[in-house]
């Protein structure tokens, strides 16, 4: 019997793509016959629709598939594409019939089909192809990876859920932090499976897998490293120096494993990001140098600060780019993906016909009798 399973999520960068390869690695590993489909492509390099997009490549590689890209990507989800949308120059029935055609295609031979979300859940309602829409579509049951650190990110995961209805499998959460663990195990698990929402697991996170280290942005970004430093400490956020020194220190020091993007004139912001823990390096834009009496102090206290060419916003760009694609697209990970997926969810659960009231009644991931072994202390964050 053939299922397709349409993984989805709460927002971007929430581990997707590597749960989804993860899993189609696994289900080969049973003996399944397994394609892979990614109908809306989000990751551009241009306005116009050229896609960045590596996931539908590596499937391809991973998974062993000789599908074309057309066929695992055939909308390139631009802002050109969405203005002509608006204009009415693209036609959602049209396209929802292309989707249809090209998952008919790949699906042939096959007694899995993983279709992969672009995006948060709801990218595509410009033209009716939000991930609710597609599943309908294709007749999909829906895996829903979320992140958690409050339980305030619950509000988001219920209206998801709501929204898919009766075609939601279960919730897998990822890149879960170690302050949040327990409580989502103890209190949050209990909680949604008793409003008959079954969570297939808790997998926590990995610093390995998080975001890039300062040697990697310094390559991708083609900087110059005016400072020594710490060149393997771990970058998952940007914060932009775009205020005055105390309010940046403010802002600063609410968060961690944060890079500081801001101009080299910007003293102020520079001496203020050397005061705040959480700032693992600080990345300077425009070619502008800073007086040496700064970079003495981010030295001694192992900052690495690296110097670019390019307006903040455009150094922004790039460096984003790098750390939500650079560490989910390899084989490593994907890898490691799959390790902690069966350490930390139910796997049966996840690949199996069942219903997600079937799914419900058999338990969640965290389950004694599921297919997942011992809980270790290890994680993942891979990004999407």
């Amino acid at each position: 019997m053939q299922k397709t399973l349409l993984v989805t999520s709460i927002a971007e960068s929430t581990g997707k793509t590597a749960v989804t390869l993860a899993l189609g690695q696994l289900a080969q590993e049973r003996g399944r016959a397994v394609g892979y489909m990614k109908p809306k492509g989000t990751r551009l390099q241009s306005n116009v629709g050229k896609t960045l997009d590596q996931d539908p490549l590596l499937a391809r590689e991973l998974l062993d598939l000789d599908s074309e890209v057309h066929q695992m990507e055939p909308i390139v989800y631009s802002p050109t594409f969405i203005d002509g949308a608006i204009r009415g120059q693209e036609d959602p029935d049209e396209l929802g019939a292309v989707v249809e055609e090209r998952f008919a295609e790949l699906a042939a031979g096959t007694d899995l089909m993983l279709v992969e979300g672009g995006g948060a859940w709801s990218t595509g309602g410009i033209v009716n192809l939000t991930d609710v829409d597609i599943a309908e579509r294709l007749d999909a049951d829906v895996l829903l990876v979320a992140d958690y650190e409050t339980a305030s990110d619950l509000d988001d995961v219920l209206a998801a859920a709501d929204s898919f209805g009766d075609r939601l499998d279960g919730i897998l959460f990822n890149a879960v932090p170690d302050a949040a663990f327990d409580g989502l195990e103890q209190e949050v698990v209990p909680f949604l499976e008793g409003r008959g929402l079954p969570v297939f697991g808790v997998v926590p996170r990995e610093r390995d897998l998080a975001g890039v280290t300062v040697t990697d942005l310094a390559d991708e970004l083609g900087g110059e490293l005016l400072t020594e430093g710490d060149r393997e400490a771990y970058v998952e956020r940007f914060l932009v120096g775009a205020m005055g020194g105390d309010t940046a220190l403010r802002y600063f020091r609410r968060t961690k494993n944060a890079a500081v993007i801001t101009g080299g004139d910007r003293s102020e912001i520079i001496a203020a990001a050397l005061e705040a823990p959480g700032v693992n390096a600080i990345i300077l834009t425009g070619g502008h140098r800073p007086p040496g009496a700064l970079l003495g102090e981010a030295e001694s206290k192992g900052v690495p600060v690296l110097l670019v060419t390019g307006d903040t916003l455009s150094v922004i760009d790039r460096a984003e780019t790098i750390v939500n694609t650079g560490r989910a697209r390899d084989e490593a990970t994907i890898t490691r993906m799959g390790e902690l997926l069966y350490d930390h969810a139910d796997i049966d659960a996840i690949l199996g016909d069942g219903s997600a009231k079937e799914a419900s009644d058999g338990g969640g991931g965290t389950d004694s009798d599921s297919t997942a072994g011992d809980d270790t202390d290890d994680g993942s964050t891979a990004e999407d």
